[in-house]
């Protein structure tokens, strides 16, 4: 018997075995059956890794999809929530959205992609989403950063850059300290810290998260894909080229 003859039989039997219902074989059937099936997946278990291998590709799928239709759905909380913080041009016609925390050291990496990207793309506009996912630490460092969005927003690129982009740990000191260095008043921002808008962002934030499928940081949004950790800036630039390019009436 060929591989291929025996994986087309497999596949056939394998068939039957789902169609049929269990009454359709008698007990000796069913034992031959069975130890036919064990006997070729042990001669051949590279069979195993390909139905894996396919199972994995069709979920990516599915995924997919799925996050097509929320983001679709939820546009409007994804990308223009009067919470999200936008660098980068304004008017861009295409949006990267970032779920980030301030102590995620993939985030920290992936901050030279998102200069990158702004220096190399007049046509984009960065959308930064707080999401303290890290502890308390990250809770009141991105409370600082919500405040000074609130009270000096024409300050938060160079907050952002400079407390995701330092070592430590971020917190609540190391981001007044840093928030303070650029001439934001200190009363107004520990006043901000407490504006319930604040507390609204990240239970928007997080509702998006759950939605989507984002655990981690980074993550992204670009389009009407999800992309997932710091993929690098390639990998980014190649999913803004597909919006760039893409027909809407067949996107």
């Amino acid at each position: 018997m060929t591989k291929r003859f025996a994986t087309l039989l497999f596949a056939v039997i394998a068939s039957i075995c789902v169609v049929l219902p269990s009454q359709a074989l008698d007990d000796s059937e069913k034992e031959e059956l069975g130890a036919f099936i064990r006997e070729y997946l042990i001669a051949n278990p590279e069979i195993l890794f390909e139905v894996q291998k396919a199972y994995e590709a069709k979920q990516e799928i599915l995924q997919k999809e799925k996050s097509k239709d929320i983001i679709a759905n939820a546009s409007d909380a994804i990308f223009n929530s009067p919470n999200n913080v936008i660098l980068g041009n304004p008017e861009g016609e295409i949006t990267i959205v970032e779920f980030f925390d301030y102590n995620c050291g993939y985030c920290k990496r992936a901050l030279k992609d998102m200069e990158d990207i702004l220096a190399n793309n007049s046509d984009v506009r960065f959308v930064l989403k707080e999401f303290p996912i890290l502890g308390e630490d990250s809770v009141a460092a991105h409370r600082v950063a919500g405040a000074l969005h609130i009270v000096a927003p024409e300050h938060y690129a160079e907050f952002h850059r400079s407390l995701l982009g330092g070592h430590g740990r971020a917190n609540e000191e190391s981001a007044m300290e840093i928030a303070l260095s650029l001439g934001v008043d200190e009363d107004a921002l520990k006043a901000a810290m407490d504006d319930p808008s604040i507390e609204q962002g990240y239970r928007e934030t997080f509702q998006l998260a759950d939605m989507l499928g984002i655990s981690g940081t980074p993550s992204y949004v670009v389009g009407d894909e999800t992309v997932f950790g710091a993929v690098g800036v390639q990998q980014l630039a190649s999913k803004i080229e597909n919006v760039r390019n893409c027909d809407s009436a067949t996107c």
